[in-house]
């Protein structure tokens, strides 16, 4: 499970374990596709492997390979740890929309027996945002009172919806985006046959952001981006940028390009909106509210995607201050 410019977080981490002052519930907050997920099951690993031992004297959450604890988690057979996350389910081959509340009262036959291989339990759940109302609540009992020697790692992209009685028994880790060298290395270590040119794009697309950055592969995500930034830029008065991006997104085999400029196009108004003032940036603002409700209901409603790609265009073209101005005399 290899970690990206987390030092400090391990060091957290490690530091809390070594000295005895483990709390018992860790809250990972941060973007999306950063490596929360990946870090709390690093550090699940780490601390079961040392405390079953042999001690684990490798670097950071590093555990070597031939330890018996890291290969019964590599087998998926640890029965230390459990994991919620949000079901695949094979008869409608989906994703459950949430963590139900029968999945964290689950938890309790992780507790209801003696720890196997050291006096350490595990619970990781990814994403705490994903839970029900219910299953939060449930989930709040234990935090309460949590059983001996149990260890709770919350991974959480948008803290401010967890229960503010779940964050209070946390303690917090913050994660930010990578910086771009700690990107373009995650990069290169899971696409080992991309080229330079496709890692220095995507780690310009990626906002630091590895995990959500390799859905961008091969999706000549700086085409898109570039495209954006001339009808911005032109305004594209006659319409024909915005015909010739809506006409090569609708076909069938660019859905994964138009489900992307779906998702980065109302965060690159976003970022125009950012460098404006007065009312510039409340007209701004009123396109991004627009693009975002657009955008976002688009494949759900089974929108036509020639002419969403059309409309959403316009709105980058309604950014032209120049045009705008001109408009408006």
């Amino acid at each position: 499970m290899a970690l990206y410019g987390q030092s400090r977080q391990v060091a957290a981490l490690l530091e809390a374990y070594r000295s005895g002052r483990m709390h018992h519930a860790w809250l990972l907050s941060g973007p999306q596709g950063v490596g929360k997920g990946s870090f709390a099951r690093a550090a699940a690993l780490r601390l079961l492997a040392d405390a079953a031992g042999p001690a684990v004297d490798a670097p950071g959450l590093d555990v070597p390979p031939d330890h018996r604890i890291a290969r019964l988690w590599e087998a998926g057979s640890h029965p230390d740890v459990m994991v919620l996350e949000r079901l695949y389910r094979e008869k409608t081959k989906d994703t459950a929309r949430s963590i139900t509340v029968d999945q964290v009262r689950g938890l309790s036959r992780l507790f209801a027996t003696s720890p196997s291989f050291s006096p350490w339990r595990v619970v990781i759940i990814d994403a705490a945002d994903d839970m029900e109302r219910s299953g939060a609540n449930a989930l709040l009992k234990l935090l309460e009172e949590p059983p001996v020697n149990s260890l709770f790692f919350l991974v959480s992209h948008a803290p401010a919806r967890l229960l503010p009685t779940i964050r209070s028994r946390c303690r917090v880790l913050r994660f930010a985006p990578l910086e771009q060298g700690d990107m373009q290395v995650a990069l290169r270590d899971t696409l080992p046959d991309a080229d330079d040119r496709e890692i220095a794009d995507l780690t310009a697309a990626g906002e630091g952001s590895p995990g959500r950055t390799l859905r961008f592969a091969g999706l000549d995500v700086a085409g898109l981006d570039s495209a954006m930034e001339s009808i911005i830029r032109s305004g594209d008065p006659d319409n024909s940028e915005r015909v010739a991006l809506a006409k090569a997104l609708a076909l069938k085999a660019a859905q994964p390009r138009y489900e992307i400029f779906l998702e980065r196009l109302p965060s690159r108004i976003a970022a125009e909106a950012r460098g404006r003032h007065g009312q510039a940036l409340a007209d701004a603002v009123a396109l991004w509210e627009k693009a975002r409700a657009l955008a976002g209901s688009a494949v759900r409603l089974s929108l036509d995607p020639q002419a969403t790609v059309f409309e959403l265009a316009g709105l980058l073209a309604s950014l032209n201050m120049e045009r705008a101005s001109s408009a408006r005399r």
